[in-house]
């Protein structure tokens, strides 16, 4: 309509009605609100923790108090180019079906503990002993080490429990950290139960295992560890962020040290996690 307005020097009036286009579209004023404040702290948080989708970045804006929905965010998101590329694993379509185990009813009923191993910058090997509850997803303890033997696993479920007392049961595998005769006397006199899981079966001690997945992709594989103390540093401040201030999926949301008893309860306002 301008083109032919300024081309041919007529009214807007006249042009509109040859081109048969309402005159009030081309008037309009619109009343959107700026999103550039919204798209700025998303950039922020997606630079700050690179491997959250879009919803857990609305969670993140809800808990600060911006008014927006999920729809909003998952648009400016894939405007803005910030959409994550998930890596699904193959299966194959003959795998027999696994029966699921029975899972923890109360918190400090299961643990589940495994190693993780990374690199400083000079290639010196780096290991990472990791518990989590498995009933709160609260990550208990994560000890850094360039070895760590079954005496060192001990001192830290000893640690542990002067906190949080001894679990009913602890879920492993069959690594000879775990089937030390240190770790088999410990639960012997504690009460505890090792619950082994079986060789080439990691499904069977799921929880640590997805839990050392956020592990790798949101911290061992973003930071660069110049020293055992720095490692040590850096992986303590993500396990307190994990703990305290990142949304987690299985409990709607909230985060692992919110009570157990909000976790039903939050479903549509994530802001009410933050408050807790």
């Amino acid at each position: 309509m301008r083109y032919v307005k300024s081309t041919h020097g007529v009214s807007e009036r006249r042009v509109c009605a040859a081109l048969a286009f309402d005159r009030s579209s081309v008037r309009y004023q619109s009343i959107k609100a700026d999103q550039t404040p919204v798209i700025r702290r998303i950039r922020d948080l997606a630079w700050t923790r690179m491997r959250y989708g879009y919803f857990q970045h609305y969670i993140l804006l809800r808990r600060e108090g911006w008014p927006v929905n999920h729809k909003r965010v998952h648009r400016l998101c894939r405007e803005d180019g910030l959409s994550l590329r998930l890596q699904r694993p193959r299966r194959h379509v003959t795998a027999a079906r696994r029966e699921r185990q029975p899972g923890p009813g109360a918190p400090n009923q299961l643990w589940s503990m495994d190693f993780v191993s990374d690199a400083l910058f000079d290639g010196r090997r780096l290991r990472a002993l990791t518990v989590v509850d498995a009933f709160t997803r609260e990550a208990l303890a994560i000890d850094v080490d360039q070895g760590i033997r079954g005496e060192q696993v001990v001192e830290a479920m000893k640690r542990i429990a002067e906190i949080r007392g001894a679990p009913r049961t602890i879920r492993v595998d069959k690594g000879p950290e775990f089937i030390s005769r240190a770790l088999d006397r410990w639960a012997y006199e504690n009460g505890v139960t090792l619950d082994f899981s079986r060789p080439g079966k990691p499904t069977e001690n799921a929880f640590v295992e997805s839990f050392n997945g956020r592990l790798r992709d949101e911290c061992l594989n973003t930071h660069w560890f110049l020293s055992l103390a720095d490692a040590r540093a850096k992986i303590e401040a993500w396990r307190r962020h994990y703990n305290e201030s990142r949304p987690h999926t299985s409990l709607g949301w909230m985060t692992p040290g919110c009570s157990p008893s909000d976790w039903g309860r939050f479903r549509g306002d994530p802001q009410s996690c933050g408050e807790l």
